[in-house]
C-alpha cells in the first residue's frame, strides 16, 4: 500500500498540536488538546505528563480518523516538542514528580550558584544553554539538594517527549535537539557533558540515549496500534524541538533570515552550519542535525501577555466583542488599532514570568512606565502588544551580533494570525516580514524531518517548495523612527530597574511562603 502520509505531533506548552500531511505539504487534518499550567505559587510551573501522553494519543487518533486514512498509508508520525522539561521517574516509567516546565523558577538561586563556579561559563560554552532556571541541568541541582530522597530514589531524570516514547515503546531514547537543550549535552562532541553531570551529581546512567532527530522506532503494541489507527510497524520519527523544527518548517535557514515565533512565549531563531555560542551568555544554540544549528533566543513573555490582558484587565471588553459574534482577540486587537503607535508614550515591560533572552533574569518583572490620565484602556492593550515586541527587537539586536544583519524576518505561531500583530513587527524591527502558508511552522518542520528519515528526501533544499510565502509587510519608515525612541527608553528603563526586580522578587517570595 502507498504510504501517502506524514503525521507531525507537536508536544507544546499549553496544548499538543497533531497535523496531518501529505507529501506536498497540505496540512489535511488538524487536532488540538489542550492541557493546563499549574502554578500554586509564583516559582512553580508544572503539567500532568500523564494528560500530556493522553492528549498525544488523542491527536494522533482524531487525525487519523478525520482524514478516513487506511492503517498502512502513514508514512511515519515524527515528534517535535517544547524544550526544557523534566520528569523523575522510577523503573517502570511511574512519575514521581510532575512534567516541570521551562516556566518553573523554583531553581533561580542556582543560576549564582553555577555563574559562581570558575567552570559554570564553560559549562554554557560547550552547552549551548543559557544559565536559567528553565534549564534542566539548574532543576537537577534544586533536585539534588531541596528533595534528596526524590533525586535518590529517581530511576531516570527525562523530558516529555522520552515519556511519550518510552510508555510507547518502552525505550528511554532523547534527541539530540531535546538534548541540546538540556544544559547537560556537549554540542561537539554530541554526548553528555562530564562537567555539566558532575555540577548536578547526575550519572550518565540516569539519562536518556542520545539519537540523532532522525532516529526512527517501530513496533508498536498491536493494541495500541489498533487504537491508534495506525500499523504496528509505522516509523515513529524521534524528532526535535519546536524551536529548531520552527526555522526548517518556515523555511527560515538563509544567512539574515531569522524565524520568529510567537505562541505562549517566543521565540527569535537564526541558522548556523556549526555551532556557534554566545561569549556574553546572551543566546542558545540547539541542533537539527549535523548542519543545521539554530542559535538565538526565546522570552517568556509572548502570546500570554495577550491573554493576561484578557483575562485581568479587559474582561469588560472581550465580553463585549463575544457580545458583537467576535473572538475576544480580534475586538481587544480592533481596541487597540485604534490607538496611535507607541501608545502616546505608555511603556509595558512584560516580565510577568521573568524573563530568558537576553536578560536571562528570572526576577524581572512587569512595569508599566509612562502611565497617565491621559491614557484609556486601549492605550494599555496597545502598550501591552507593543511591549512583547519590544522584547523580540531586543533578542534580534543581540542575534545580529552573532550572525549578522536581518534581511527578512519568517512570521509563525498564533501571533501571525493577526495583520495588526505583524504591522507592528515589521515596525519595530524595521525589517520585511514573510508569512509562510502555514503559522504551524513546528508541525511543518516535523513533517519534513520525517521525510529526511524515512529516506523520501535527501535533503531540506526542497523546504521553499513545500513551505511557501503567503504575503509579505514592509516596515513604515514614521511608526519605525517611534519605536526606535521608544525601544532606547524602554531599554533604559529595565537597566534602571534591575536590582529592584530582584528586591520585588524576594519580597514576594517570602509573602506567598507565609
Amino acid at each position: 500500500m502507498h504510504k501517502s502520509y506524514i503525521i507531525a505531533a507537536d508536544i507544546g506548552t499549553t496544548s499538543a498540536k497533531t497535523l496531518l500531511f501529505d507529501r506536498s505539504g497540505h496540512i489535511l487534518a488538524t487536532h488540538a488538546v489542550e492541557y493546563p499550567l499549574h502554578t500554586p505559587r509564583p516559582d512553580i510551573a508544572e503539567q500532568d505528563p500523564e494528560e500530556i501522553y493522553q492528549a498525544v494519543l488523542a491527536g494522533i487518533q482524531s487525525v487519523v480518523r478525520q482524514g478516513a486514512v487506511n492503517a498502512g498509508e502513514v508514512l511515519c508520525v515524527s515528534f517535535s516538542s517544547a524544550m526544557h522539561s523534566l520528569i523523575a521517574v522510577d523503573d517502570a516509567c511511574r512519575p514521581l514528580t510532575a512534567c516541570i516546565t521551562w516556566a518553573d523558577n523554583r531553581s533561580v538561586g542556582y543560576v549564582k550558584t553555577l555563574k559562581d563556579l570558575a567552570a559554570g561559563h564553560e559549562i554554557y560554552m560547550r552547552t549551548g544553554t543559557p544559565i536559567h532556571p528553565m534549564s534542566p541541568l539548574l532543576k537537577l541541582m534544586w533536585f539534588r539538594d531541596n528533595r534528596p530522597d526524590l533525586f535518590a530514589s529517581a530511576h531516570k531524570f527525562i523530558g516529555i517527549k522520552e515519556y511519550v516514547f518510552a510508555r510507547l515503546f518502552g525505550e528511554y531514547i532523547i534527541d539530540h535537539s531535546i538534548a541540546s537543550c538540556t544544559g547537560l549535552f556537549n554540542l561537539r562532541q554530541l554526548d553528555w557533558d562530564v562537567g555539566a553531570l558532575a555540577a548536578c551529581g547526575v550519572r550518565r546512567d540516569q539519562l536518556s540515549l542520545p539519537v540523532p532527530t532522525t532516529h526512527i522506532v517501530q513496533g508498536l503494541n498491536p493494541a495500541d496500534a489498533a487504537s491508534l489507527g495506525l500499523a504496528p510497524d509505522t516509523a515513529f520519527v524521534v524528532g526535535a524541538s519546536d524551536g529548531v523544527l520552527a526555522n526548517l518548517g518556515a523555511a527560515a535557514f538563509e544567512p539574515g533570515v531569522y524565524a520568529v515565533t510567537i505562541g505562549t512565549s517566543g521565540a527569535v531563531r537564526g541558522v548556523v552550519r556549526e555551532p556557534v555560542t554566545d561569549p556574553k551568555g546572551r543566546l542558545f544554540c540547539y541542533a537539527l542535525k549535523e548542519d543545521f544549528w539554530v542559535v538565538g533566543g526565546a522570552i517568556n513573555n509572548g502570546g500570554i501577555m495577550f491573554r493576561w490582558v484578557r483575562d485581568q484587565l479587559a474582561t469588560a471588553e472581550a465580553e463585549e466583542g463575544r457580545r458583537l459574534g467576535m473572538d475576544p482577540y480580534d475586538y481587544l486587537t480592533k481596541l487597540a488599532s485604534e490607538v496611535e503607535p507607541g501608545s502616546g508614550g505608555l511603556i509595558f515591560l512584560p516580565l510577568l514570568a521573568g524573563e530568558r533572552a537576553p536578560y536571562w533574569n528570572a526576577n524581572a518583572r512587569g512595569v508599566f512606565f509612562g502611565l497617565s490620565l491621559y491614557h484609556q484602556k486601549p492605550h494599555m492593550i496597545r502598550s501591552v502588544l507593543e511591549g512583547v515586541m519590544y522584547r523580540i527587537h531586543s533578542v534580534v539586536r543581540a542575534l545580529e551580533e552573532l550572525s549578522g544583519p536581518t534581511l527578512e524576518i519568517r512570521a509563525s505561531g498564533g501571533f501571525a494570525r493577526s495583520e495588526f500583530w505583524l504591522q507592528m513587527m515589521a515596525d519595530v524591527l524595521g525589517s520585511r516580514v514573510s508569512v509562510p502558508n502555514t503559522i504551524e511552522a513546528s508541525g511543518a518542520g516535523a513533517a519534513l524531518l520525517g521525510l529526511l528519515a524515512t529516506g523520501e528526501i535527501a535533503d531540506f533544499s526542497g523546504a521553499h517548495e513545500w513551505v511557501k510565502v503567503h504575503h509579505t509587510l514592509q516596515a513604515d519608515p514614521k511608526t519605525g523612527d517611534i519605536y526606535d525612541e521608544l525601544t532606547t527608553i524602554y531599554n533604559r528603563v529595565y537597566h534602571q530597574l534591575k536590582g529592584e526586580f530582584d528586591a520585588i522578587a524576594a519580597f514576594q517570595q517570602k509573602y506567598t511562603l507565609t
